[in-house]
Order: structure tokens, then sequence, then C-alpha cells
């Protein structure tokens, strides 16, 4: 059985890479971009960098930098009317993966028009919106490399999944030197939200022969320098292994499919506001568990891509080793309990079975090695607050 690959038509990978961007817009015959980022975007000074490299090729854009964390229906609603009331033939997305999440819901909407609720999943959106080149500023969500977009309906707390080739950049800018600005707990964040897609699209049941190879390479790359980008942020080749990693595993999620730990991280998120990355955190220890004998093979694999068990160790203990690390990585990097965080017990609870059955309505379970049941989503997130 044949396997479709999607990804972006062109990918700058590398130290400078930001500032190829006038050959790529030239390279796809767009003069009139706009810049899609968020206000630290702009504070930092990148929005104007990629002006000024534009402006000496005599290409002038605007820059809509209102775009929050955990996009929103409500918040891309602005950008969505600025495209359609400008003559913008493609989108810079800056930022994270909330900032290019935004541009790609503003690329559809703008272009085809409708509400996001028309576009989410089961829909497949193959229309083609504006062209997108996606800048990515962290190394976590490998959104530049992607057909997928994550908007919340605040209308039911619902983390709405898009899914299509309409939502693929055409140009992935990696460039690394942008990470370097990163405080610790992103950097923590996003790199386990990078580890997990990278483990997710490798012991999925959609996994395949390409997505397996980009899965192994960015766990190989993200595992041995993550404490390294979060204990020292100018630790160069940390960063660099880092972005490239996030990328590679960003390819191979978008190509397989991520499972249980995003499909009962999104609604924590929902509800409660946690970074996508931090929630993902707190479930990849408890989520591997259950999951793991299901696919025990897939899973010391995993443990051997990271450095974390060897050619010696049998699977038994290539999985214990993996599990050992999984909690370490989040007692180094600081991952707070949900308790930790703030959330509040009461309500958390009385939330259950309203995020088990989103979770489930997602999709994203149903590809994990160990399919769970309504009750068992319910017990894992439970079990959070153990």
């Amino acid at each position: 059985m044949s396997t479709q690959i999607i990804l972006p038509r062109i990918m700058q990978v590398g130290e400078g890479a930001s500032k190829e961007i006038p050959g790529v817009l030239a390279s796809l015959g767009c003069k009139r971009p706009l810049i899609i980022t968020d206000k630290m975007m702009v504070e930092l000074g990148y929005a104007s960098q990629i002006q000024t490299v534009l402006s000496n090729h005599m290409v002038f854009c605007d820059v809509f930098d209102d775009t929050v964390p955990e996009p929103t229906i409500g918040s891309i609603m602005a950008g969505v009317e600025m495209v359609r009331g400008g003559d913008y033939d493609a989108i810079i997305a800056l930022g994270g993966g909330s900032p290019i999440d935004s541009a790609k819901a503003i690329a559809i909407l703008g272009k085809h028009g409708g509400s996001m609720r028309d576009y989410k999943f089961p829909r497949i959106v193959n229309e083609a919106g504006l062209p997108i080149i996606a800048i990515p500023t962290t190394a976590g969500t490998g959104s530049e490399a992607t057909k997928f977009t994550i908007i919340t309906d605040e209308a039911n707390d619902e983390k709405m999944l898009c899914v299509g080739v309409g939502f693929m950049p055409v140009a992935a800018l990696v460039d690394y030197s942008l990470t370097l600005s990163l405080p610790p707990r992103i950097t923590a964040d996003t790199g386990i939200d990078a580890l997990t897609h990278a483990m997710e699209a490798y012991v999925s049941q959609k996994a395949n022969a390409y997505s397996d190879s980009q899965a192994l390479a960015a766990m190989s790359l993200i595992a041995p320098n993550l404490r390294r980008a979060y204990q020292d942020g100018k630790d160069k080749a940390a960063r660099e292994a880092m972005m490239l990693g996030s990328t590679l595993a960003g390819i191979g999620f978008s190509n397989a499919s991520v499972a249980l730990v995003h499909g009962m991280s999104r609604p924590i998120g929902a509800f409660f506001h946690v970074p996508h990355g931090l929630s993902n955190a707190m479930l990849l220890p408890s989520v591997t568990a259950f999951s793991i004998s299901a696919a025990p093979e897939r899973y010391a694999d995993c443990a051997r891509a990271m450095g974390v068990a060897d050619a010696n160790d049998n699977t038994d203990q290539a999985n214990q080793k993996l599990l050992d690390e999984l909690h370490a990585l989040n007692d180094e990097l600081q991952v707070p309990t949900p308790e930790q965080y703030g959330i509040d017990r009461d309500r958390f609870m009385s939330l259950l079975d309203e995020m088990a059955s989103q979770a489930l309505n997602s999709g994203s379970p149903n590809n994990n090695p160990r399919i769970p049941t309504h009750g068992e989503i319910v017990e894992i997130y439970k079990a959070l607050w153990n």
C-alpha cells in the first residue's frame, strides 16, 4: 500500500534561512506579502528584520500582530478582515505555533470566506488559500511543515482540528538563530511538544516507512539536546539540533498522525488555557505507560533513538528506561502537575467526561497503539492528580 507524502514546496534550513525570503517570494511570483505574527515578535525586532530585508529588494509589507496564544475564532477575524480588505498575494507566518496556526486559518478564510467551523475535521481542506511562507521561531510545533491547524471555538471551548493540504505552507524557512532568545520555559514546553510529535508519529497506527524515518531522526536530535538548550539558550549546536528535530517531527506526524497524548492535551488547553506543549508534557509519561503494552517494540525503538537505551537492552528494559527518561525529563524541565499549574481540582474533575468526549471526538486517540475507552481516558486524566 502506498502513502501520500505532503511537504512544503520549498524548505530553507539553517542559520540565516529567514533572510532568504526575498528570493523565495520571487520564486513564487509574490510581491505583496502580509506578515502575520504576534506582539513579542514585533518587540524583539524580528518582524522589522523581515521588513528591512524585503524593502532592500523593493518589496514592502504590512504587519498583523494581533495573534494570541492558543488562537480562537475571534482572535483570527481581524486578520481575516485585513486580508479581505487588502491586495495581498502571500502571507509570511512569523513566530511559534500560534501565529503560524493563525496564519493558516487566515489564509483560507481570507480567500474562501465562511466560518472556521466550516473547515474543521472531518472535512478535508484541499482548497489552496493564500500561499504561506512559514518562519518558525520556536523548536516545537513543527507547524511550518504540517497540514494541520488548531483553532479554539470559544462558544464551547472546543479546540477544532482542521486538516488538509490547504493548510500546508508552500515554503518553510527554518532558521535556528531565531530561537536563541527563547526563555527556558518556552524552550522546555516546545521541546517536549516536538518530542511528543516524533514519538506519536512513530507509534501511530498510521505510521509508514517515510514518517518512521523522519520521526526516528527527530528523536535522535531532540532527546540529547533538549536539556542543553533549556540550560543554555545560547548553545548554538543544541538550538540547531532542536530546530531541525522539530521540523522533522512535524513532517513525521503530518504524514502519519498524532495519537492519544494530543487528543487528551487539547481539552486541557481549551478549558484551562495551558500552553499546548506543557499539557503534552503533563500527559506524555502516563499516556506512554498506558500504551506501551500494545506496541512494545515500537516504544523500545523510541528509547534507542533517543539514546536512553542501546542494542544490549531487551524490549522490556528499553521501555522501562524510556518511562524513566520521560519522568526525569519532566522533573529536570520543571513541568508542573495540573495542581502545581494552578488548575482548580474540583473544576477539573467536573469536566472529566466532557474532556474525554472531546478527546475521542478529535479522532487522534484512534491512532494510538492502544485505543482507549472513554472511561480509560477519564482514569488517565484523574491520575494526573496523584
